[in-house]
């Protein structure tokens, strides 16, 4: 779950990691207010939305003027921000945050997440932060260091001292860097989070170390224990196939593909995946139905996959374990009953009472444009080959 720029600023403070003054709003009188509160000196304005690239779409505003933040506010409140991380349609505005700009002498990038493949935390740190930070890391190598850091142990100097010094600071700053991190790992711990980023992590003219920007992304599935944080769910800026699956208990993610994935186990789901892009196709999400699931949540599913207007093709692989090949036959007759099915399905059964699943199907599926297939890799290879020319 992705918390907004205000939101990670809140729990910054908790855990002492310097913010700039500010404060969120929603009304172009309140926008202004906050200018005023603020001294009515120069003011950063920067709209609320998930998802980066803020500053090159407009979303930024920069101004010493009363009048220009409430016209700003006007500008945005109620529009979709769209940058290069949301997509064409953009992500709905409906907060600012108003903040006392920051008087910045160099800029860096400091930030905490997970590595996967070591399946431990790690510490991401460059001494060039700011808007070029993607280029200046798929451009030089060696402009980010990383530093990782077991997940039962305090955090030692032996992890941070590299990264103080990767970022190059005046020595006068190491303690305040060395602090930020230590707060960095508490937050990171007790709030059960994935991504801390500050970016940038500012230098300022008088000697101090801001967040001046903060990224902060939490475990969904360790968000029962955080109900607080749970509570401050943005659901308008999550994709909407993906706020009705969560409603629904299902596992899904929305790709950029065109080919629908219904599959039982999040293992399988991958795999499945993944042998589309070896044939050349391109799957449009991951869903893991999962491996209890009965007749009516196959149906929710499926339905799902049918509101998704890029799909041309659905692939249903299920091995039957837990799951009965039978429940998923029956779970697609019914999902598909009064709906005109504008697509082909692929179906690859296998497992527990796969015989009678696909009997369901021969008996009731004339009706659909439906292909059954013997094996996992021919099930891609037809469904690709539909979806191309669907």
């Amino acid at each position: 779950m992705h918390l907004h720029e205000y939101q990670a600023k809140a729990l910054f403070r908790r855990y002492h990691i310097p913010v700039g003054q500010g404060r969120a709003v929603t009304t172009p009188a309140q926008a202004k207010a906050a200018w005023r509160e603020l001294g009515q000196r120069s003011v950063t304005v920067k709209v609320q939305v998930h998802a980066g690239g803020r500053g090159k779409a407009g979303g930024i505003l920069l101004t010493t003027a009363g009048n220009e933040v409430e016209a700003f506010a006007r500008r945005w409140l109620g529009q979709r921000l769209v940058t290069p991380q949301t997509g064409p349609m953009g992500r709905p505005v409906k907060q600012l945050l108003v903040e006392a700009s920051t008087a910045i002498r160099c800029e860096h990038y400091l930030a905490l997440t997970v590595d996967r493949s070591q399946a431990t935390p790690v510490f991401v740190a460059s001494a060039q932060g700011g808007i070029a930070i993607e280029e200046l890391a798929s451009s030089d190598s060696r402009a980010l260091l990383t530093r990782s850091h077991p997940l039962d142990q305090p955090l030692t100097s032996d992890c941070t001292r590299p990264l103080t010094a990767h970022l190059q600071l005046p020595q006068a700053l190491v303690p305040s860097a060395e602090h930020i991190m230590a707060g960095m790992w508490r937050l990171f711990h007790e709030a059960e989070a994935s991504l801390i980023e500050i970016n940038p992590l500012a230098e300022t003219r008088d000697g101090q170390l801001v967040a001046v920007d903060a990224k902060v992304a939490l475990d969904d599935n360790a968000l029962f224990r955080h109900p607080e944080l749970a509570a401050w769910r943005d659901p308008q800026q999550d994709p909407p196939l993906e706020v009705e699956a969560q409603q629904r208990g299902i596992s899904y993610v929305g790709l950029d593909g065109n080919i629908g994935c219904l599959v039982n186990g999040a293992g399988l789901a991958m795999a499945t995946n993944d042998i589309l892009l070896l044939h050349g196709g391109r799957p449009a999400n991951f869903l893991d139905v999962g491996g209890g699931a009965n007749v009516e949540q196959v149906t929710r599913a499926f339905q799902l996959l049918l509101q998704d207007q890029r799909v041309t093709a659905v692939l249903v692989n299920i091995f039957g374990g837990i799951m009965q090949c039978d429940v998923i036959a029956q779970g697609l007759l019914d999902a598909t009953r009064g709906v005109q099915v504008r697509v082909p399905l692929v179906v690859r059964l296998e497992g527990t009472r796969v015989e009678e699943g696909r009997q369901l199907l021969r008996s009731q599926g004339a009706r659909l444009p439906l292909t059954t297939a013997p094996s996992f890799d021919e099930a891609a290879r037809l469904a690709v080959q539909l979806a191309d020319h669907a």
